[in-house]
């Protein structure tokens, strides 16, 4: 750890060093240039024009390309869209400018090389006063350009590059205060000539870009449900990857933080699932790289903002991609003008077992073993008679025994397999440019311990995004990041998590001598401890994923551009295993166990498009995207195992030392894209906006019947603030109404479906191995893509001043031709067919509130609140509507079922009412049952107990979810948090099975002291008796259990220094902050966290606890500071 902080720090001083000195020799190259451009200053500088007649912006914008100046105005008072002509010779720069603004009422202030447009002075006239002041915002940098109008009027200005503003006024006015990307603010003139007033931010304005795919928009343009998320809120609390960095952000989107593993892996869901068998993940689009291989691997800290575009008129324009949602992700660039900024961030954190499992102690369990002999001569009468439940005494085992009967140990299992993990993570970031090149590098390294002992996770990160604006028509960018990642993680030990549950408290960790404990040292036990497991098997797995992508920008007209884009995305994994050769039940039989498998991933893509922006007049403007793209995917893998070691040293480093060879394995695949797109937006008088895009995906995953496809949409809404009914009333700054239709495709199945496939295996006849082939699935040319119609309608509310900024939307989603393995009859050699066949929807409900709540100079206080409703239904399963079990599934019986008209993710097994009492040992006989035996309810009463029995009992989508979040600003300090709700969910704990029917030979939950005894009758655990005997045990409503929950999901209290202190120490800015993540949960789920699944590959395993392992509570202090 020290040693990579060191090299870290080392890395920081070099690249400070090397700047130091590019900045000095950039310097000299500067006034060499100016010096070389003669000794003009540069409003004598003559410049000529042949435009013709076009808008003054325009004409702004040739200026400052022909030009040194910047010009700066305020479009809500001047009218930019006025032609003008733009014909001069050999005219100075400035009498440009007045040519321009002749008769405009406005002139211009020179301010080093900034221009700032403003009214022209007229005389003071009774009644009437000169106001000043100056605009800061909350960290006391001034604000260049902030508008400041005396209300109900055209009256107003603009500050100047150090925020200062003159302005003449009624002595009773009222000032109005606005900026982009800031709250606007009201202050009363009466009384008062000079102002210091401060702006508060507000992520929420209108006038905020939001990327789209293929372009960005204004937010105030979007038809489209599109949420919005810039880095400081990204970044609010330390995570790993980009889907905790979103939970609790974005209305519609469910986060699923499964489990506590290093890399934080999450589940991700956009508006419930669509499909069965395809994947039900979003896709993710990083700087133009669509479908990025492995998003887990992107450092969260090198992101500006992310986009979730969720319904059809967003995602079509992504076709075949886009049924699941899109998130759209843009890296930190550089800044313009600027001198180079330099950054650090880090943080070290905390993390802690937020809960453990209540599990027998020694005692406990030592009781409880002596019941559960004693109850064998009731169950197995005769195995009691033949001594086949020999009870152990504490004579028989002085290892585990004092004199006096009383266990010598009593280890808790939980504290030895889960430690404290120690994390820390530092990122150093420069971004700067001049006037026509940017650039931003980064440089991450993160380290976090797993909770589990002897797991980490080791990140590796860096990123260089340039841009350059190479001529008047080219612009040229570059990105590239590189990522590796190196870890230790048995979380993926079923057995290892498994054995902290069951590992017998009697058994110590070593003895005394320095051997090992076993749980075999206990008559009947099995396996060794998970303490001997952690240490004897490693898993270790290393990612590097390198992304590129160059684009080239071309301007054709001022209306058309093309631009053209180039990327790769390519990754190697590679997993070293080895399990030592004394492992009980795990890799003993076999002398040890190593394996290695690696898989290397190439994608690339070829982006191509047009776009056309056309303002007609003020009342009519147009934008055309146009274009075509080609994307491929290639992929190998190999994996090699080899047994029998003589001695563990060697590990996976040298497989031939292991005598025995499993025959290896390898596969390779590839699929590819070919596609054209279009999208058209017209907006009419600004508040009548439309939007079409179309997109037709050709895919080599489809047969040769079916290999293209077309998928269109269509978007209206109607901005009715900006009607002239609504344009009087003050307090409403936004309502659009907005709706939108269109259809999407699902590609993501196996990438030879529609073949006919053939299996191999090795065979043994006499002596030697010969290779087998046989028919392994039926090829199906006619598949076709899995399609989802969309339908949305929502509104957008902003009123007094924004403060108050309210979305709603309801939707109505239908995935049609359902990718399912159909049944045919057995005598074909085969079971199923893959076929199009099934249909299922999702409807749904999305509120999103924002608002300022308390604002003053000193004291602010917002809140958002999120909460979405979705409730899902399958429509159709196939000609017969077959009910279909899908994975994942339990050893005892299937946990899930697929039923036309229940929602997916439905829970199925029996009804446990509880258990047989004394007073029914009657009616217990009957299912062939004594009194303390399981009790389950006989649905069809034909007087069995069985699978026809099994019924739904639940299911794993909850009802509703909602997060609220609160921020405080006072003074210097700030304080927020979020709160997550999820309600109406319910989790199956299969460790419930293992937990309360394997008494004598393992541990298990404390329910076990509440089994059923004569004079405890009213249980819902079965009386104890030997493993060996029976006892009843299926996924049942027992198993099942309530996984709502109230979630303390993130605190942070952070302090940032004032600008007066830090001018002194030479830094831009500097903020401390300390937090808490998961600080409590409250919920009746008895496993670790309701927030659970063991099986993150399976597309119905949320809400499936199979012996998962604990969350974290984790305590952060970090700080940022800028130099």
């Amino acid at each position: 750890m020290l040693v990579s902080i060191t090299y870290l720090l080392i890395v920081v001083l070099l690249l400070v060093s090397m700047w130091k000195v590019y900045e000095k020799a950039g310097r000299q190259g500067w006034e060499g240039i100016i010096a070389m451009a003669g000794s003009l200053p540069i409003d004598a500088q003559k410049v000529t024009f042949h435009e013709g007649s076009i808008s003054l912006k325009q004409a702004f914008e040739k200026l400052e390309s022909s030009s040194a100046y910047k010009i700066a105005y305020n479009d809500s008072q001047l009218d930019v869209s006025r032609k003008v002509s733009m014909d001069q010779k050999d005219m100075e720069v400035l009498q440009v400018l007045s040519q321009l603004l002749k008769n405009t009422g406005y002139t211009y202030k020179i301010n080093g090389n900034y221009v700032i447009i403003v009214p022209e002075e007229v005389k003071t006239v009774k009644g009437k006063k000169q106001v000043s002041g100056v605009i800061v915002d909350t960290n006391g940098d001034p604000v260049i350009g902030a508008n400041v109008v005396e209300k109900g009027t055209t009256n107003g200005t603009i500050t100047d590059l150090d925020g200062k503003f003159t302005l003449e006024v009624n002595d009773n006015s009222v000032l109005q205060v606005s900026y982009i990307g800031y709250n606007t603010q009201e202050v009363s003139a009466n009384g008062k000539t000079s102002f210091s007033i401060k702006l508060g931010e507000n992520t929420q304005t209108l006038d905020e870009v939001v990327v789209v795919g293929y372009g960005t928009m204004k937010k105030s343009d979007l038809t489209g449900s599109v949420t919005n998320v810039k880095a400081e809120k990204l970044l609010s609390k330390p995570v790993v990857n980009v889907g905790q960095a979103l939970a609790g952000k974005a209305s519609g989107v469910e986060i699923f933080e499964n489990g506590g593993t290093p890399d934080g892996k999450v589940r991700v869901r956009i508006r419930g699932n669509n499909s069965i068998n395809s994947s039900n993940e979003p896709l993710y689009v990083v700087d133009g790289v669509i479908g990025v291989s492995n998003i887990n691997l992107l450092n969260p800290s090198e992101i500006e903002s992310l986009e979730v575009l969720k319904d059809a008129s967003a995602t079509a324009i992504y076709g075949a991609r886009g049924a699941n949602g899109v998130i759209m992700i843009t890296t930190k660039r550089g800044i313009k003008n600027e001198k180079a900024q330099i950054s650090y961030d880090g943080y070290v954190s905390i993390g802690k077992m937020a809960k453990k499992l209540d599990l027998m102690n020694a005692s406990e369990w030592w009781q409880n073993y002596n019941t559960t002999m004693d109850n064998g001569q009731k169950y197995d009468p005769e195995g009691y008679a033949q001594g086949k439940y020999k009870k152990v005494t504490p004579a028989d085992l002085p290892n585990l025994f004092d004199a006096n009967g009383n266990p010598l140990y009593d280890t808790d299992w939980q504290d030895e397999a889960y430690q404290t993990a120690i994390n820390h993570n530092h990122q150093v970031s420069i971004r700067g440019g001049a006037d026509k090149t940017l650039y931003s590098v980064h440089l991450g390294y993160m380290h976090k311990d797993a909770l589990m002992r002897n797991g980490f996770l080791d990140r590796y990160s860096g990123r260089i995004n340039l841009d350059s604006q190479l001529r008047d028509w080219l612009k040229m960018g570059a990105n590239m990041s590189f990522n590796y990642n190196k870890g230790n993680d048995n979380y993926k030990s079923y057995g290892v998590k498994r054995l902290v549950q069951e590992a017998i408290p009697l058994i110590p960790v070593k003895y005394p001598d320095g051997s090992w404990g076993s749980n075999r040292d206990f008559p009947g036990a099995v396996q060794d401890t998970p303490s001997r497991y952690l240490e004897e098997m490693v898993n270790e797995t290393s990612n590097i994923q390198t992304i590129a992508d160059l684009y080239l920008d071309f301007k054709i007209t001022d209306d058309l551009n093309f631009k053209s884009t180039f990327a790769v995305d390519a990754s190697n994994r590679k997993r070293n295993y080895y399990s030592g050769k004394d492992l009980i039940q795990f890799s003993k039989t076999a002398g040890g166990i190593a394996t290695i498998e690696t898989l290397k991933e190439m994608y690339w893509q070829n982006e191509n498009y047009f776009n056309y922006n056309k303002e007609f007049n003020k009342n009519n403007r147009m934008n055309v995207m146009l274009g075509l793209s080609w994307q491929q995917r290639v992929a190998e893998s190999v994996e090699a195992t080899s047994q029998n070691f003589s001695d563990d040293f060697y590990q996976w480093h040298n497989l031939g030392a292991g005598t025995v060879t499993i025959p290896s394995k390898s596969e390779d695949y590839g699929w590819s894209i070919n596609s054209y797109f279009a999208r058209i937006n017209y907006t009419l008088k600004d508040r009548y906006l439309f939007t079409a895009t179309g997109r037709y995906d050709g895919s080599s995953k489809f047969g040769k019947n079916n290999k293209y496809a077309f998928f269109p949409s269509f978007a209206f809404a109607w901005r009715a603030s900006e009607e002239s009914i609504l344009k009087g009333v003050n307090w409403l700054n936004n309502l659009k109404v907005r709706t939108s239709i269109g259809e999407t495709g699902n590609q993501e199945i196996g990438n030879y479906a529609f073949y006919q496939k053939l299996g191999s295996e090795n065979t043994i006849f006499g002596n030697d191995y010969y290779t087998a082939l046989y028919r392994s699935t039926f090829g199906n040319p006619d598949l076709k893509w899995e399609k989802t119609l969309q339908w949305d309608a929502g509104v957008d509310v902003s009123v007094l001043n924004q403060r108050i900024d309210l979305s709603l939307d309801y939707y109505y989603k239908k995935t049609s031709d359902l990718l399912l393995e159909a049944p045919i009859p057995g005598t074909s050699g085969l079971n199923t067919i893959m076929r199009n066949i099934g249909s299922v929807q999702n409807q749904g409900f999305e509120l999103t509130l924002n608002t300022h709540n308390i604002q003053t100079d000193n004291f602010n206080w917002m809140s958002t609140v999120l909460f979405n409703v979705n409730r899902n239904k399958i429509l159709n399963l196939g000609e017969n509507d077959e009910d279909i079990y899908p994975k994942p599934r339990h050893a005892q019986g299937d946990m899930l079922i697929l039923r036309v008209g229940e929602p997916v993710g439905s829970l199925w097994g029996l009804r446990r009412l509880g258990t047989w009492g004394e007073d029914e040992a009657a009616e217990a006989a009957k299912y062939n049952r004594l009194p303390g035996d399981v009790k389950y309810e006989d649905l069809n009463g034909d007087g069995k107990i069985n699978s026809e029995d099994n019924t739904i009992i639940g299911c794993t989508s909850p009802d509703w979810t909602m997060t609220i979040s609160n921020t405080f600003l006072y003074k210097n300090f700030d304080f927020s948090f979020d709160l997550r709700f999820v309600f109406g969910n319910d989790v199956v704990n299969c460790a419930t099975h293992n937990a309360e029917d394997r008494s004598g030979v393992a541990n298990g939950f404390k329910s076990n002291l509440n089994a059923w005894t004569p004079q405890n009758q009213h249980t819902m655990v079965a009386q104890r008796r030997p493993m060996k005997s029976y006892y009843d045990s299926y996924p049942d409503s027992h198993w099942m259990q309530n996984g709502s929950f109230v979630r303390g999901q993130n605190f942070v209290l952070g302090y940032t220094f004032s600008k007066s202190l830090l001018q002194k120490i030479k830094l831009q800015d500097l903020r401390i902050y300390a937090s808490a993540q998961n600080l409590f949960c409250i919920t009746k789920y008895k496993g670790y966290d309701p927030e659970v699944t063991t099986y993150e590959d399976a597309a119905f395993g949320q809400g499936i606890d199979d012996f998962s392992e604990p969350k974290a509570r984790t305590f952060t202090f970090g700080l940022n500071v800028k130099f």
